[in-house]
């Protein structure tokens, strides 16, 4: 049986999969970063959770925001692509059954064959037939900015609240350490999900995100205890 995610899957439900995903990640990083390099530098509660909620908050608007506007761009791109394909069908409709024809054949149809099936196609919805074989769009389903936003936010905020409260609910001599072991343990579930989404090796993606995340969270801590210690803080 095959494996492969192509029946039933669109780009809507990519794009909210990979804005979560990536929404996750990032939440879990920034936020575990930011509170753990608070951790080294002083043992005040209220300080390292003011400073967590602070940068859940804001990066969970921050990254709302920059997925609205990058799907934006992309789906006025689309929409502009779309409106060009229906202009050129109205203009010249034997030129585009040529390209068409033209664009069959050099994926190995031949020539007749690519002939009668541009103009099935055509006859059937010829609109869809070029966006589908040209350029690769459905005009049905393309991607939304709102749902990435969303999706996007909502995965911040949870994948931040891990470390947050991993920190905030964790005795004073083991916070780090169980942050730490928190942090590496999501890092390695979203890792293998983004994986599993796009269809590359999971080990791979989860052993980069937990190297990124374990040199992260050493680095910010490393500089929280400097801060400390040069009585900065």
């Amino acid at each position: 049986m095959s494996t492969e995610p192509h029946e039933g899957v669109t780009s809507q439900k990519l794009n909210w999969l990979r804005a979560g995903v990536l929404g996750a990640n990032d939440g879990i990083v920034s936020v575990a970063s930011l509170v753990v390099g608070v951790a080294g530098a002083t043992d005040d509660t209220s300080a390292i959770a003011t400073a967590g909620a602070a940068a859940l908050v804001g990066g969970a608007v921050s990254m709302a925001l920059g997925e609205y506007v990058s799907v934006s761009s992309q789906r006025d791109s689309e929409r502009n692509l779309i409106a060009i394909e229906k202009r050129e069908l109205h203009q010249d409709p034997e030129g585009e059954l040529e390209e068409l024809a033209g664009m069959l054949e050099a994926r190995g149809i031949s020539r007749d064959t690519a002939i009668r099936a541009a103009g099935e196609m055509t006859e059937h919805d010829a609109l869809a037939a070029h966006l589908e074989v040209e350029l690769g769009l459905d005009e049905h389903d393309l991607v939304s900015p709102w749902h990435a936003a969303f999706s996007s936010a909502v995965a911040f905020t949870l994948g931040g609240a891990l470390p947050l409260a991993a920190m905030l609910l964790t005795d004073l001599q083991w916070r780090v350490g169980v942050t730490f072991m928190a942090v590496m343990i999501a890092l390695a579930i979203t890792g293998s999900t983004a994986a599993h989404i796009g269809g590359g090796p999971k080990l791979r993606a989860a052993v980069r995100l937990v190297v990124g995340g374990a040199l992260a969270l050493v680095l910010t801590y490393a500089i929280g205890q400097l801060l400390d210690t040069s009585g900065m803080v």
